[in-house]
């Protein structure tokens, strides 16, 4: 089986649904020798509004990110929470919003699978996880729907 079908079908194995979030066509960019960044991207919908407040993995420091125009210049800054009104799609996606992976403890090949912990909290304050597998793609793998 090619890496591509098997990081596929990894992809697909890790569309997951806890309380009311579903994760689906979640991936890790893979990177280059040195490179000590990434980004993780997925589609996230809940049936509930809630709230992306944090992310974690055991690869390196997890951040919730936003690239956005400022000045007519591109930036990407870290954001304390993303909403997730109910019912609809939130996109994870390069150029926008995404998981930071910082100071990686090691390279992110292509077919590697990721940890992560997504954590979630609603209008009340309830916090939940949802723990992911995700897979790693190329760096020249254009993202899939």
């Amino acid at each position: 089986m090619n890496k591509f079908l098997l990081a596929s079908l990894l992809s697909l194995a890790c569309a997951s649904s806890f309380a009311q979030v579903t994760v689906s066509d979640a991936w890790v960019r893979a990177t280059v020798p040195q490179q000590k960044a990434t980004g993780a991207f997925m589609q996230l919908n809940s049936a509930k509004g809630t709230r992306l407040v944090d992310a974690q993995s055991p690869l390196a420091r997890a951040e919730i990110h936003e690239m956005a125009v400022q000045d007519h210049v591109m930036r990407m800054r870290q954001i304390s929470s993303l909403d997730l009104p109910a019912g609809q799609n939130v996109m994870l996606k390069p150029g926008g919003y995404h998981i930071m992976f910082f100071d990686l403890k090691q390279p992110v090949k292509e077919g590697d699978v990721i940890p992560l912990t997504l954590t979630f909290e609603d209008k009340d304050k309830k916090r939940e996880t949802l723990e992911l597998q995700v897979p790693a793609r190329a760096l020249n793998t254009a993202h899939k729907h």
